[in-house]
């Protein structure tokens, strides 16, 4: 399945079974802040937020494959930066209900890997996964560790050390994001 500009909207295997896990997070604040999506939010739908969020009605979604969100409406996104590559080796973006936003990870093995690690798309993304408080940090969950393994294509490493590459090749995502507010 393609959208308009013909670029690829099939969902990987990876988030498919994404939204088969359970991703706990309890009243407290204790667990993984995420609810995957059983596919991507249509190319109309992510046109339709994003042009919200900006208050810019000349902006499009193509760029960005909507798969999730948190407990507040943030929204987690595959962020098509890197042309002519699939899916699973685009960033994954959180941009949040007010405003905030941030990278997660370089790749969707990145991300899960995060996840792995007990941290949910807006505690990597604000708080670089290292540096979240204790009311973010939940440490390895059973079933985000075994989603990883059994579909990350690359080693597994600390979230801190995930997060912060992918910030560091990716450093005016946010900046680029708000310049499209109106």
């Amino acid at each position: 399945m393609t959208d308009k500009t013909g670029a690829d909207r099939r969902f990987p295997p990876a988030l498919a079974d994404a939204a088969r896990t359970s991703f706990s997070y309890g009243e407290d604040g204790v667990g993984i802040d995420f609810e995957p999506y059983d596919a991507f939010d249509s190319a109309e739908e992510t046109t339709g937020w994003l042009r919200q969020w900006t208050g810019n009605p000349a902006v499009d979604g193509d760029a960005y494959r909507v798969f999730g969100q948190d407990g507040a409406g943030g929204l987690v996104a595959l962020w098509c930066a890197r042309p002519g590559r699939p899916l699973t080796e685009q960033p994954v973006v959180y941009i949040g209900s007010e405003g905030e936003c941030g990278v997660v990870a370089g790749d969707l093995s990145g991300f899960l890997w995060v996840l792995a690690d007990g941290f949910g798309p807006m505690a990597a993304a604000l708080y670089g996964a290292g540096e979240a408080d204790e009311a973010h940090e939940t440490g390895p969950g059973a079933a985000p560790a075994e989603l990883a393994a059994r579909h990350a294509t690359t080693p597994r490493r600390p979230a801190r050390e995930i997060v912060a590459e992918a910030q560091a090749e990716f450093p005016a995502f946010a900046e680029g994001l708000c310049a499209l507010c109106r």
